[in-house]
């Protein structure tokens, strides 16, 4: 066992005086040391009860004859960091989560770990950490937020923010604003929607590193409990297999992740974080073959914010081992591959049922043919953006206008609330990606107020930043590449004209390629906003968003 650099053996006399410190007994240390990876902190209502899911994972590890040692990550709440400098925080704290649990795994010689994530960015960076360590683990996430309720009517995150844009826009009241806001987050859980944590929760599930149920049970349910305890129960498992995250991690299980992601209608930042947990696994994926399975996988289910379903129902109807199985129908998905479970995916698929089919489509009546994510190219995006087909209006699949240009999140949002924003008018954002940002800032903010203002069947929002899984409307982010990197997108003037067609997959700004490559010419970098501290050097060491924003 790898714990027997720090346990077994005369040299290891000092070692054991430290665990015996802590209270550690002969027979404990005897046993493999298992670490528990607990993202638990009060700063995010997803995470404030991780602490409950730690202890269930320990007793299930007990149970199996394991030692647990917990072990703290990180955590940065894309919520309340949204619209402020924390958000150039968000993004960059993915790679801090995976350095970190690097670091303790190797220092402390983990035999296994089972890693307590539930927000953004903390799945996307323990998976990359358990690709890159790669000892046996086993992930167990803190469940779904319920929706709120207030008379009558569903309330998710999504609506408070679009709420705002209302109120600027004279169609709500502050006191109405304020009223939900004591409503729309009714207590512990990751937002209701199929927002980004949401999804990587439920493709944790479909990598097969998550046991079934990971992605959906509610977190107040009991049920999420007993999945703790299983989880502390099958690392053993794991463990006496041998079975490795990369032994699982391979092109094949990111390819039923991406394929779950499309029949999902998943957050578009999955499409950043897959081809980064992917580099760590030594897996290749690149922005074609998203579209390539796009183009193969009908989207089965429109949640929050594409539609009026929530992450409980979405458990109710089957969760998604009831998509698994729904896909497998069709031969989507390869069923062979193993799982932290012990099942295949296909025998997953064999004892799933579907209870709901308003929530869960049959696979010959979807919502759409293709998937909820559409990666677009042109001249504005020579190496691909990224949109989330499945919450754009049918009416704005296909959409020319005038570009109103800003290099800041910021200033745009202050456009918006301020009424300068028109019918037709294609909102460009840039200076925000990974390097430029720093930090790939998600833009809920103006987004949700254009939602919140009408606007978001009439205008357009690009940007070479992200946006939230909550994001609605037809907001193309990723912008690669990005404009800090000299991408096409620095060059756009005020007034020129922008095509987009998501069917087709293009995005280009109407101008000739001369005069194009005549600005691009001329184009300097600006200085850098933030030269020192943790994001001065992620910006001189990031990559664009369509290699996952992965530090080279």
């Amino acid at each position: 066992m790898i714990s027997n650099r720090v346990t077994k053996g005369v040299d290891r006399a000092p070692h054991r005086s430290l665990f015996k410190g802590m209270g550690f007994s002969e027979e404990e240390l005897s046993r493999p040391i298992i670490g528990v990876v607990n993202a638990k902190n009060d700063s995010i209502p997803g995470h404030m009860h991780l602490d409950q899911i730690a202890e269930a994972v320990k007793t299930g590890i007990r149970i199996s004859g394991g030692t647990p040692i917990e072990v703290p990550c990180i955590g940065v709440c894309d919520g309340t960091a949204m619209n402020h400098r924390g958000m150039n925080y968000s993004l960059p704290s993915r790679e801090l989560v995976a350095d970190s649990i690097e670091s303790m795994a190797e220092a402390n010689a983990f035999d296994a770990m089972v890693l307590i994530p539930n927000c953004d960015k903390i799945v996307p960076g323990m998976l990359m950490a358990a690709a890159r360590v790669n000892i046996p683990a086993v992930f167990v996430s803190g469940g779904p937020m319920l929706a709120g309720r207030r008379k009558g009517k569903v309330l998710d995150l999504t609506m408070m923010f679009e709420a705002v844009g209302s109120v600027h826009a004279g169609t709500m009241s502050e006191d109405e604003l304020y009223e939900m806001e004591n409503y729309a987050c009714p207590g512990c859980g990751a937002c209701s929607g199929m927002f980004t944590a949401n999804s990587m929760n439920c493709l944790t599930e479909a990598l097969g590193m998550g046991l079934p149920g990971n992605g959906t049970i509610p977190a107040v349910y009991g049920e999420r409990i007993r999945l703790a305890k299983e989880a502390g129960m099958k690392v053993m498992d794991v463990l006496e297999k041998g079975l490795c995250p990369r032994d699982i991690m391979t092109i094949q299980a990111f390819e039923n992740a991406l394929t779950m992601d499309m029949a999902l209608g998943c957050s578009t930042n999955s499409v950043l974080h897959l081809p980064a947990i992917a580099n760590e696994a030594g897996v290749d994926i690149n922005l074609d073959i998203v579209n390539t399975i796009s183009s193969r996988t009908p989207n089965l289910c429109k949640l929050s914010p594409a539609g009026p379903y929530h992450m409980e129902d979405l458990y109710q109807a089957g969760g998604v081992q009831g998509v698994i199985k729904e896909l497998a129908s069709k031969s989507l998905l390869h069923l062979d591959l193993p799982t932290v479970y012990g099942n295949t995916i296909g025998e997953i698929a064999d004892q799933a049922q579907i209870f709901d089919r308003n929530v869960i489509r049959p696979i010959d009546n979807p919502y759409s043919e293709t998937g909820g994510i559409a990666v677009l190219r042109g001249n504005l995006a020579p190496d691909g953006a990224v949109v989330k087909r499945s919450a754009v209006a049918s009416e704005m699949m296909v959409h020319q206008g005038p570009a109103r240009v800003f290099d800041s999140e910021e200033a745009a949002y202050d456009a918006i609330l301020n009424g300068k924003i028109q019918k037709k008018d294609v909102i460009v954002i840039r200076y925000e990606g990974p390097k430029g940002g720093p930090g790939m800032k998600e833009m809920l903010s103006p987004t949700a107020a254009i939602a919140g203002m009408g606007l978001d069947k009439d205008a357009a929002l690009l940007t070479d930043g992200r946006f939230s899984g909550a994001t609605r409307g037809a907001s193309i982010g990723h912008v690669s590449p990005e404009a800090m990197a000299g991408g096409p997108i620095a060059i756009v003037e005020e007034g020129d004209i922008i095509s987009i067609n998501i069917p087709e997959g293009k995005l280009d700004v109407l101008l000739e390629e001369s005069e194009l490559q005549n600005r691009l010419g001329k184009w300097t970098a600006p200085e850098p906003k933030i030269t020192r501290g943790y994001l001065g050097r992620y910006a001189r060491m990031v990559t664009s968003a369509n290699t996952g924003a992965i530090l080279e």
